[in-house]
């Protein structure tokens, strides 16, 4: 009878079980429907994935942890309480990326528009503080309509708490946004606040304000795309850095920008995979006889890196600098690089603030900084003046000098007057220096130093044109060669194009255990 008995008792026991793990995974099915079939229906006919399906394209194998996926509102307001749906508008989780960890976030548009909760901020900022406390980079997908009105404050607390989280993990672990739908009003600012936002064309939106307030405020009528669409934010204000022509280019566009960035700010990403030397000899005359004839840099980039290893960032905004990720015998070394293929590689606003930003992300995470230099100065115009170009100039060169990781330049052709000093000069603690023999290294350009200097000599002269022309060749001789420079100290050595990958690599392993450090303080006061 006992014996009965206990079997009896184990029955119950596995029943009870069984329902329980059953109860579970009905749980489980149902959230992962999110707002209902339908919705998700409607979502997949505007050709958008689901934001499970969103994270499964980013971590390998599509597999990962979730975290909260029980999570549900606590509102009642405005009919509320009828749609609390377990994980809420948000998915959280972690997993790995090319085999190193990441956490992520992705907004699920078909609960609410994807709007952001109290608890959907909750879980995000859960995410954040693991990600940060294990020195993980974070990965948020953005597909949302902002704040949920029906919460009011409760919903703009919760985007305080996720920009606090942006700004104090900034610098400390790489933050990634991928705008894969609406992105708008205050909830710009957590995509602004990471260090690289990704777009996919025709779906994903960034903007402060909608077409129609803008037509109500300002009488223009413009749409989603032209206000703050891809195209609009890759190539006018420069707010995205990498757009993609689907979700899937995309997200393979983030593992790989993943794979080549280190996890934290005391992490460095290196490998033993090289492709070996290239034939470096096509530099030896690569640089145009003539000062004003254009080349692309980029043709310089991709001889002395490892191959194809180079990962432009906003290629398609101040294109007359360019910037971005590559590597030298397997480390990741930051690139930046006047394009003289662009407005002859001129500074502006645009390609300052750009190159500035790009120099601090690659300070804040030990990353080596490449300089290549062929700049023929500042932009002149009072349109630069006005939107101000002094301050914007300036961010450059408070990027260069605060910056303690190797700095490496290379000067090829023309390196004149303050733009000479911005682009990783000596004085501005950079450790190697070298130069082409082709470099121009002067206050400005010898035509304009004559016209100014020489005015006398060719007013008086009988041939005023055959005068000029000699004054040019006499000061390029002495002054515009960076011979001159390199007798006082301000260039470390002049060295055949041919040899720049051997220089840089040299002087990689020599710097590898550099330390500086700046003066104790606060923080600075960048001009912002």
């Amino acid at each position: 009878m006992k014996k009965n008995s206990e079997n009896n008792t184990n029955s119950k026991k596995s029943s009870s079980s069984s329902s329980k793990i059953t109860n579970l995974q009905t749980r489980k099915s149902e959230a992962k429907l999110g707002g209902g079939a339908e919705r998700q229906e409607a979502q997949q006919k505007k050709g958008k994935k689901l934001a499970r399906e969103r994270l499964s394209l980013l971590f390998d194998n599509g597999k990962f942890t979730e975290i909260d996926p029980f999570v549900k509102h606590n509102s009642s307001d405005f009919g509320l309480d009828k749609t609390r749906i377990d994980g809420d508008s948000v998915i959280c989780g972690y997993g790995n990326v090319n085999g190193q960890q990441v956490f992520a976030f992705s907004q699920d548009f078909t609960v609410l528009g994807g709007s952001l909760s109290k608890v959907a901020s909750n879980k995000i900022c859960k995410a954040f503080d693991l990600a940060i406390k294990t020195g993980c980079p974070i990965v948020g997908i953005n597909d949302s309509g902002g704040a949920r009105i029906q919460e009011g404050v409760d919903s703009l607390s919760g985007y305080g708490e996720l920009f606090k989280r942006n700004t104090m993990a900034s610098g400390v672990i790489p933050q990634i946004t991928v705008v894969v739908g609406p992105s708008a009003g205050g909830a710009v600012y957590s995509p602004a606040l990471t260090d690289f936002i990704f777009m996919v064309e025709g779906v994903g939106q960034m903007y402060i304000t909608g077409p129609e307030v803008v037509k109500a405020v300002t009488g223009e009528d413009v749409s989603h795309d032209d206000l703050g669409g891809a195209n609009a934010h890759s190539t006018k204000s420069g707010v995205a850095h990498f757009v993609s022509q689907s979700e899937t280019d995309c997200f393979e566009d983030v593992r790989n920008l993943l794979k080549i960035l280190p996890s934290n700010n005391v992490d460095i990403k290196s490998s033993n995979e090289t492709s070996g030397d290239s034939d470096q000899s096509m530099l030896d005359n690569f640089i145009p006889d003539t000062a004003n004839q254009s080349y692309d840099v980029k043709e310089v980039i991709e001889t002395i890196i490892d191959s194809g290893s180079f990962v432009e960032v906003q290629n398609s905004y101040a294109q007359n600098i360019v910037v971005g990720f590559s590597k030298f015998n397997g480390e990741t070394v930051g690139i930046v690089a006047n394009q003289p293929d662009h407005m002859a590689g001129v500074l502006d606003i645009n390609a300052s603030s750009k190159a500035a930003r790009f120099v601090r992300f690659c300070d804040s995470f030990n990353i080596p900084i490449v300089s290549l230099v062929d700049v023929p100065g500042f932009m002149p115009g009072t349109s630069q003046e006005y939107g101000g170009i002094i301050r914007h100039g300036a961010k450059l060169l408070y990027a260069y000098v605060e910056a303690t990781v190797p700095k490496i330049t290379i000067i090829m052709r023309k390196a004149y007057g303050g733009a000479y000093i911005v682009m990783g000069s000596k004085e501005l603690r950079c450790d190697v220096n070298v130069a082409w023999p082709s470099a121009e290294i002067a206050v400005m350009g010898p035509e304009g130093a004559v016209n100014i200097i020489g005015r006398k000599d060719i007013s008086s002269a009988d041939d005023p044109e055959k005068k000029k022309q000699e004054l040019i060749n006499d000061y390029r001789d002495k002054f515009a060669t960076p011979y001159v420079a390199a007798e006082k100290g301000y260039l470390d050595d002049v060295i055949e194009p041919s040899h720049s990958r051997k220089i840089i690599i040299n002087s990689l392993n020599m710097l590898k255990n550099k330390v500086d450090q700046n003066l104790p303080k606060k923080h600075g006061n960048i001009p912002l």
